[in-house]
């Protein structure tokens, strides 16, 4: 005790004299097997210093040791590191033959871990080095990982009991044995695009945007303010506004970056679902004439000040006018391609980027004419009752898309106050008041020349004859509440009745006592495509019998808020060093998808044998044809 006390002395008094540390440590981490590492540390030490043997007599100085601070119930090691051959010589500040090393040491120790689970080790190093003049004596601690490789390590946040709760959820996998299954898979991104096209176009009929029109006119007929060719002013305008709208899109890649699942943790979030529902109510009552949803004037202002400059920034700022002075309109539409986008599970942010720039896309359309051809403003039809009617039309397909998000909420949640009847019962109450108000509109009688008034009646109709039978409505799969959903009472709530589970381990016993092949169904209760493969894909009676028949349903539910209880939550560090906690039974599928297959999507399938033999290639959203192909050409990889 009195020794370590007098080197801890020396060392503080001679810290100002070294400018470099006389020893330098590191460690190399050997993996023997799954069990046993070997672990090497590495001491360089500085010319005219000596570093002390583990076996340095107790008389001189303080000899290297080592120390594990991990339970030693969770490994086996020895706390004696195998050493090089040390120097046995003269010490001038001992006054004795001590053993020691120069130049550079290597110690080894093998350890054997009695906790697979186990990633990471503390040892502490205890050591003194001294040249001819002074010592140093020094204290330092290694956190040690065992496995590189492995997708969780230990620290302060995470614990080993979460390690092996996080190491529960990967499967052993055979995914070298399956045959490629070659499926195109429908992509979003052009649906996605055609979808901001259609609300683009659509924003251009809407009040708001006619201002824009001799504002656009009288500044691209200034040819000294261009500075350009008409030509060249017009495409830089059109490809202004679509610039402007694919940059509010790109946040929303930094959050997928962050998170693979980011996306879908908030579109089906409860809070951000009741927050569109308010969010889209309020949009309804303002495209009612109610009050105008408006940008500061002062924003709008100083934006069309700056667009006096000219030249390309000028051209820049007046297509930031357009955005600014047409939001109170377009804000609502935008607000409903955000949402469909992010509802969606896959690539959510990428398809908001498509969409956005479908949107811009259609607004740029006619005003880049019009910036080229000022002289077309005759074309342009004039304002009037048509405007109201379809502001008010608009108005009531913000309600109805206000009650989908209270639906999304309601399904995540599972609070039951929308099952898919009464969800049905108030879209027809919604469509029926839209195409009274129009006939109402027109001449105060009804005549067959209000088309969409027409439209919507027949609409209506159409939804009430999904009260009689669910298979009236599918082509609004994935927009209604699932067909299961329902306050009729069923035998399961599995798609159409199939046998299925939503635990893994539960599914996998069931398979192995029926000699069934699993299905694995990552879903989402508020995914569109999921509902739409279920009620138009799987309902068709091949595929049916061959789900019925061969396969047993897993459905494991990315967004299901269920909470988890507290043996069964645990902790994890992600990608970017963060601690993600998982908490629910969501959290927990939605990582078991990523840790086993890398994929954050839904819908996704994968057709495996209890065993871990993963059948065919995974797939998703597809085709009726492609669907059904798959899961035969799993059937037969099965028997082999």
């Amino acid at each position: 005790m009195i020794k370590n006390i007098f080197f801890a002395i020396i060392s503080v008094l001679s810290l100002n004299s070294q400018e470099k540390e006389p020893v330098s440590w590191s460690y190399e981490v050997n993996k023997v097997s799954n069990l046993d590492y070997e672990i090497t540390f590495e001491a360089v030490i500085i010319d005219g210093w000596k570093l002390y043997s583990q076996f340095s007599p107790e008389e001189g100085s303080i000899a290297t040791s080592f120390k594990f601070l991990n339970k030693n119930s969770d490994y086996q090691a020895s706390e004696t590191f195998d050493e090089d051959p040390y120097i046995v010589g003269y010490d001038n500040v001992f006054k004795m033959d001590l053993f020691y090393f120069e130049q550079n040491a290597s110690f080894t120790q093998s350890v054997k871990l009695i906790d697979k689970d186990l990633n990471q080790i503390k040892i502490e190093i205890d050591y003194s080095s001294c040249d001819d003049e002074l010592c140093i004596f020094r204290n330092q601690t290694f956190n040690i990982i065992l496995d590189k490789n492995k997708k969780i390590v230990q620290d302060d946040n995470v614990t080993l009991d979460d390690i092996k709760k996080y190491n529960s959820l990967e499967l052993d996998l055979d995914k070298t044995s399956y045959n490629s299954y070659d499926v195109i898979q429908s992509s979003n991104y052009f649906e996605i695009f055609i979808f901001g096209l259609l609300a683009g176009f659509l924003a251009l009929l809407t009040p708001c945007i006619f201002p824009m029109i001799p504002l656009t006119v009288s500044y691209f007929i200034d040819q000294n303010k261009l500075k350009y060719s008409s030509l060249i002013s017009a495409s830089l305008y059109g490809a202004f506004i679509i610039l402007i709208y694919i940059l509010l899109s790109l946040p929303f890649h930094l959050f997928d970056s962050l998170n693979p699942n980011i996306l879908n943790t908030i579109s089906t979030n409860v809070y951000v679902n009741i927050t569109f529902f308010i969010v889209f109510i309020l949009f309804a009552i303002s495209f009612f004439g109610y009050f105008d949803i408006v940008i500061p004037s002062n924003i709008i202002s100083g934006s069309e000040k700056k667009s006096e400059k000219g030249g390309a920034v000028g051209i820049f700022f007046m297509s930031l006018t357009l955005a600014l002075v047409s939001f109170s309109c377009t804000g609502p539409i935008l607000g409903s391609l955000l949402a469909g986008s992010l509802s969606s599970t896959s690539s959510g942010a990428m398809q908001l980027s498509f969409g956005m720039f479908g949107f811009g896309l259609a607004l740029a359309l006619p005003f880049t004419f019009l910036a080229f051809y000022p002289k077309y403003l005759s074309v342009i039809p004039k304002s009037g009752i048509w405007l109201k009617k379809l502001k008010v039309s608009l108005g009531f397909i913000e309600l109805a898309l206000a009650f989908k998000f209270l639906s999304n909420a309601d399904l995540v949640e599972g609070w039951g106050i929308l099952k898919r009847e009464i969800f049905i019962i108030i879209w027809v109450v919604i469509f029926l008041m839209l195409s009274f108000y129009l006939f109402k509109s027109q001449a105060n009688k009804i005549n067959f020349k209000n088309i969409f008034a027409w439209f919507f009646l027949i609409f209506s109709l159409y939804l009430t004859s999904g009260l009689i039978s669910s298979k009236n409505v599918r082509f609004l799969s994935g927009i209604l509440p699932p067909e299961f959903y329902s306050i009729e009472t069923k035998i399961n709530d599995c798609p159409l009745g199939l046998n299925c589970f939503k635990d893994f381990e539960d599914g996998k016993r069931y398979a192995i006592e029926n000699e069934k092949i699993i299905l694995l169904d990552f879903t989402g209760w508020a995914c569109a495509n999921c509902r739409r493969m279920e009620e138009n894909v799987w309902s068709k009676p091949a595929i049916f019998n061959l789900l019925d028949n061969n396969f047993i349903i897993i459905s494991l539910y990315v967004d299901d808020r269920t909470k988890l209880s507290q043996d069964e939550e645990f902790k994890y560090l992600n990608k970017s060093g963060n601690v993600q906690y998982v908490n629910n039974v969501g959290r927990r599928w939605s990582l078991f998808q990523q840790i086993n297959f890398n994929n954050a999507s839904q819908p996704y399938y994968v057709a495996m044998i209890p065993s871990g033999k993963i059948l065919t290639e995974p797939i998703q959203y597809t085709s009726e044809e492609n669907f059904k192909n798959w899961l035969e050409s799993s059937i037969e990889e099965s028997t082999k």
